[in-house]
């Protein structure tokens, strides 16, 4: 019974551990799906919005054509920045510090944003012709910073292409030398016995060392004792009796035969 109740338990357990693993995977799936599609409708909303507001610096002359004209220039520059910057990023991470500006700095566009939008909507035309200068000089300085963060790093990552490019291109030249020369290389080993052994012989070497080769043969055998008598006289494999017997012969030719 106690085992049964352990199974028990520990099946429980399981069943337990599973639904709350499914109901966590649940919650993070639907929290993603929720961010995509607010991040969807947030960039559908903008794009209408820009849409609309190109469709006023159209139709709409005067101070109400260039608030929207303000606007626009405002929202294109910060999200052209943006795009290069975080395209960027994973390839250069001190693209990072360039997106915490770009974010104070969007924050500033959105107040300018809001204080552009209220400016539409007001009925004075004369307080729109006054305070139009002010936002637009405030909303060139704040383009001129973004446009500013963007070209720098465009060029940077242009700088970095190039560089790449010429490396990529030196290596593509070494190799191709390397494939130019078509008689393999010789192994380390033999080379290295080769320098061990010094330069080949000419043939002249070669002749002279075959001639002086005996000699230097003997020269070498018998340098470890001393050479008797009998062999320098080359009677060392002969015996002093047959000396004898072949002295004592007479000579056929005669006496007088030299």
């Amino acid at each position: 019974m106690e085992a049964l109740g352990i199974v028990v338990a520990l099946v429980a357990l399981l069943g337990v551990t599973l639904l709350v693993m499914a109901v966590v995977g649940t919650v993070k799936a639907a929290k993603a799906v929720a961010a995509k599609v607010e991040r969807h409708s947030s960039n559908a909303q903008r794009a209408v919005e820009n849409a609309t507001l190109r469709a006023k610096t159209i139709t709409k002359p005067g101070d109400q054509g260039r608030i929207a004209g303000l606007r626009l220039s405002l929202r294109t520059a910060l999200d052209s920045t943006r795009q290069v910057l975080q395209g960027g990023l994973p390839q250069d991470g001190q693209l990072g510090d360039a997106l915490q500006l770009l974010a104070r700095l969007d924050s500033h566009a959105a107040e300018l944003d809001a204080e552009l939008r209220l400016l539409e909507r007001e009925p004075m035309s004369s307080r729109v012709t006054a305070k139009l200068p002010e936002l637009r000089e405030r909303t060139e300085r704040i383009t001129h910073s973004a446009d500013s963060l963007r070209w720098a790093a465009q060029d940077r990552m242009r700088r970095f292409a190039d560089d790449e490019l010429a490396r990529l291109s030196q290596e593509c030249q070494d190799e191709a030398g390397a494939l130019r020369h078509w008689t393999p290389s010789e192994p380390a080993a033999d080379r290295g016995a080769e320098f061990a052994a010094g330069p080949a012989p000419t043939a002249d070497a070669r002749s002279a060392a075959s001639a002086d080769g005996p000699a230097d043969r003997r020269k070498g055998i018998g340098a470890g004792r001393q050479t008797s008598a009998e062999e320098l006289l080359g009677l060392a494999a002969e015996p002093l009796s047959r000396l004898a017997d072949r002295l004592r012969k007479p000579n056929p030719a005669g006496p007088n035969h030299r």
